[in-house]
């Protein structure tokens, strides 16, 4: 929330679709904005990329064990779909979300309407599972029990409280998408602030309700892990599936709940590459992208068809690598949340240092509090950024290694070094497409 509002009072002051690149530009300065906004713009792209490939990818793997489930079961002869259906499912999601994503933005904005009424709504729905279960744990369980059992190898109980904060923290992401539609936005630097906060908040709100509700239904803990039960490990829907099965001797129910937070998956998906496509189109009008010439056209509704199908194409050859290595894929989960705070906290830092000087307040601000709140957020993206490249397996070997540091530091290595052989000859920051007198007149 802290870093939402530290965006949320940029947002305000700069409503534009280039979003944190064009932040990371005006904040650093004639001298610096150019290498601050092509590292925070490829930090961003990167890191929406892996996150609507997770995503998608993720709803792929859901679709496995619903099929799974309402077959039987693994134990009970259900069907297990291959690696290379899920993948071929992963391709149809991405080409869907790219059709949806091509319509116009008043339609697009209807659907993500629909999707967070989904998300918000489902969560509640999903208190039925501990009313449903015969055996429910106890508020004391719930409230008070640290779980220690199947840490792989992992017994101090710091190391697994902050290992455990890289799923929450994966999912409090995407919050910036209210900053690339902002030129397509009524009051953009109210609506836009308050898109970032709100949707940080109804998030944690929602999201607490779920996994409160869900820790009721919880019993045997390495029993949902196991990747003998009948469905193949995935604890989410063996939870499901074991409620329903106790009291009514069917798991049709569980499908069915799977299927909601499967839909709150979908929409989700799509929200992701609306995100990638805005700031694919914004970052390739200013020429950072290849092919930028192509990218940056819109369409009769002013939408990025070419960026929209891009960022599709490319989620979806991210995913290749699960067909390889499925712990070589599960790094994406920690690339989009290191990626996409790293470019958050760019601009941010850079509010507090370089741009203390120049930054104007817009509608939204912190006022006094802005500092204070920046460097919080700015010192909790660093430690995350370690905390998450840290070996979540013992003892480390090729398949429990923790991709990360590789993954992160290659994209690195590569946004760097393009922009010291190429983009500092070029690349001059966002540019400007509209004089002080025509925005005076506006």
């Amino acid at each position: 929330m802290l870093i939402g509002l530290s965006m949320a009072e940029i947002c305000s002051s700069y409503p534009t679709s280039g979003g944190l690149y064009y932040w990371s530009a005006k904040l650093a300065g004639p001298r610096w904005g150019p290498f601050a906004s092509w590292i925070t713009g490829w930090f961003n792209i990167v890191g929406q990329w892996a996150l609507t490939t997770s995503i998608d990818f993720s709803l792929a793997q859901l679709v496995q064990v619903m099929i799974l489930l309402s077959t039987g079961g693994l134990n009970g002869g259900g069907y297990m779909i291959s690696k290379y259906v899920v993948m071929a499912l992963h391709g149809v999601f991405l080409l869907i979300h790219a059709i949806l994503n091509s319509l116009p933005i008043s339609m697009l904005s209807f659907l993500g309407q629909i999707g967070a009424a989904c998300n918000f709504f489902g969560c509640f729905l999903m208190i039925v599972i501990p009313v449903v279960a015969t055996e429910r744990a106890s508020p004391e369980f719930v409230f008070t029990n640290f779980n220690t059992e199947n840490q792989n190898g992992i017994n101090n109980y710091f190391y697994i409280f902050v290992l455990g904060l890289l799923m929450s923290q994966y999912t409090l992401t995407g919050y910036d998408a209210s900053a690339y539609m902002s030129e397509e936005t009524k009051d953009a630097d109210k609506n836009g602030p308050q898109g970032i906060v709100s949707a940080i908040g109804i998030a944690v709100v929602a999201g607490w309700v779920y996994v409160v509700g869900i820790t009721f239904a919880v019993r045997d803990i390495p029993h949902l892990l196991s990747e003998n039960n009948d469905s193949g490990g995935h604890a989410i829907a063996q939870i499901y599936y074991e409620a329903f099965m106790s009291r009514y001797g069917s798991g049709v129910g569980a499908v069915i709940c799977l299927g909601i937070a499967g839909l709150a998956v979908f929409f989700a998906g799509m929200s992701s590459l609306t995100s990638n496509s805005r700031i694919a189109y914004a970052f390739s009008r200013d020429g950072a992208m290849p092919f930028s010439s192509q990218l940056q056209k819109v369409n009769k509704q002013d939408v990025p068809i070419n960026a929209v199908w891009m960022s599709a194409l490319v989620a979806f050859c991210m995913a290749l690598t699960s067909l390889g290595s499925l712990v070589a894929f599960q790094a994406m989960t920690s690339i989009a949340t290191i990626g996409l705070y790293v470019a958050y906290a760019i601009p941010v830092l850079l509010r507090l240092t370089l741009g203390r000087k120049t930054f104007t307040r817009g509608r939204f601000t912190l006022g006094r509090y802005g500092t204070i709140v920046g460097w919080i957020s700015v010192l909790w993206v660093a430690l995350i950024s370690v905390l998450f490249s840290l070996p979540v397996s013992y003892p480390i070997t090729d398949q429990t290694l923790n991709y990360t540091p590789v993954a992160v530091g290659g994209v690195l290595i590569l946004v760097v070094s393009t922009w010291i052989f190429s983009g500092r000859h070029w690349f001059k920051g966002p540019i400007k497409n509209i004089d002080d007198s025509s925005k005076e007149e506006a």
